[in-house]
């Protein structure tokens, strides 16, 4: 059963157990910058950086382990950080249900469980099922940034976002501008594990909603059976 969706907005006592469907972020943290999300963002590493580097940008992150969500909430507030919120849930259902359509700059995903069991594949978070909820959340012309150690799944994402007609795609090579971005992949640079970086760039023309190919009939197969339940 999913635990309800919490959000905690770093400099503040605010704490919402209950989110409106779908968030309104522009009632969270005061401003006009564009925002910027990250799912999954473990300890906090990048989000923390990047909202202190940029006080007028406007970043929200989702991870579904609380004691991390406390965590960069934490830090946040000790180092000043104002422009941040957490949500604390599923990914999946923070996607499909709360997060609104288009409002995101870049999606950052890195180092996501690859769910490496055959019968735990449907967990994964990029499937050509699932991808829509993903890119949904980018303006025109928004950017999906990933990176995964596990490059047999890192293969299978990259094959779907090639072959998605809303994308443009391209490696980003052997390191990110700034150096590592998680403390995963500190780790894993300085073990010498090859990392796989990927950049996706959502086309003007693309039109939502943004569907894969290989992904829409089954979505409209599992519509259309609730529809007649």
């Amino acid at each position: 059963m999913l635990q309800p969706l919490q959000i905690t907005v770093a400099g503040t006592d605010r704490r919402l157990c209950r989110l409106p469907m779908p968030l309104q972020p522009e009632g969270l943290i005061a401003g006009d910058g564009s925002w910027e999300v990250e799912l999954g963002f473990g300890k906090g590493r990048y989000l923390l950086r990047r909202s202190l580097e940029d006080p007028q940008q406007r970043f929200l992150g989702v991870e579904v382990v609380s004691k991390y969500c406390r965590l960069l909430i934490g830090r946040a507030h000790r180092q000043g950080a104002s422009n941040l919120a957490v949500v604390r849930g599923e990914a999946v259902y923070a996607l499909s249900a709360v997060l609104p359509v288009g409002f995101a700059k870049a999606v950052h995903v890195y180092f996501p469980d690859p769910w490496p069991k055959v019968r735990h594949h449907k967990r994964r978070l990029f499937d050509p099922e699932r991808i829509d909820l993903v890119l949904g959340l980018l303006e025109p012309r928004g950017r999906l940034l990933f990176a995964t150690d596990f490059l047999s799944y890192g293969e299978k994402v990259q094959e779907i976002l090639e072959s998605h007609p809303a994308l443009d795609l391209k490696e980003v090579g052997d390191a990110w501008p700034e150096g590592p971005r998680t403390n995963y992949e500190a780790k894993y640079v300085a073990e010498g594990r090859p990392i796989l970086r990927l950049e996706a760039r959502l086309r003007s023309d693309a039109v939502v909603p943004l569907f894969h190919p290989r992904g829409a009939a089954g979505i409209a197969a599992a519509r259309a059976s609730r529809l007649e339940e």
